[in-house]
């Protein structure tokens, strides 16, 4: 499903962001990426969004090299991922049912298949009452929530997060965590960088550990 291959990554000379990383994640794997701050791990996300390219390696995702894909037609990987970033990114002067659609809009998806998808994709965070408030008028905790239905609307077969739980308290990190065990055992094969401890121990079995760009060790439990 992904499949990195000596992946090296510079902004600056002499200074690399990645240093020769090579891992697969298979259909369904639930990966942690850990390491301290300026390990590589937000550098890691983007590159298998194809956000930015890498310097040097080989990308491919769902049988694709993706670094083959011109700027054009990226549209083609990014139907198949979920994306929850840690500041939410979601468009305040729209309502939560738009905020979800945005994705399908952009597809070309039917409205009543929207709307169907999006109601779905709501209930699932337990958020379908909230369909026609703004964002502004939820907790964080709720806003969050939001997010990974837009992430998830669309039936993805990848999800990543970046610090999806970083601005949260302990009880709701939790039960974000717990919301995307949901979306993975769904068949998603979600990727998560965190550095929080806690939910690793209870949620991890694959984990990734990252150091300097770096790939330190790989742990399966």
């Amino acid at each position: 499903m992904i499949e990195l291959y000596h992946i090296w990554k510079q902004y600056q000379k002499p200074n690399w962001a990645l240093n020769d990383i090579t891992f697969k994640a298979q259909k369904g794997d639930f990966y942690f990426v850990t390491g301290p701050s300026g390990s590589g791990k937000t550098t890691l996300l983007n590159i298998i969004s194809r956000g930015i390219l890498p310097t040097q390696g080989q990308i491919i995702i769902d049988g694709k090299n993706i670094q083959r894909i011109p700027d054009h037609k990226i549209y083609q990987i990014r139907r198949i991922m979920g994306i929850v970033f840690q500041d939410f990114r979601l468009l305040f002067h729209k309502k939560v049912f738009n905020n979800v659609a945005l994705v399908l809009e952009v597809l070309g998806t039917p409205k009543k298949e929207i709307k169907r998808r999006v109601y779905n994709a709501l209930k699932m965070v337990n958020l379908q009452d909230k369909m026609y408030s703004y964002p502004a008028h939820l907790s964080y905790g709720e806003q969050q929530r939001v997010a990974i239905a837009r992430a998830v609307v669309n039936n993805p077969k990848i999800i990543l997060a970046d610090e999806p739980t970083g601005n949260l308290d302990p009880e709701l990190a939790f039960e974000i965590m717990s919301l995307f065990n949901e979306i993975n055992k769904q068949g998603s094969t979600v990727i998560i960088c965190t550095h929080d401890r806690e939910l690793i121990r209870h949620f991890g079995n694959k984990i990734l550990f990252l150091y300097k760009g770096k790939l330190l060790r790989e742990e399966f439990f």
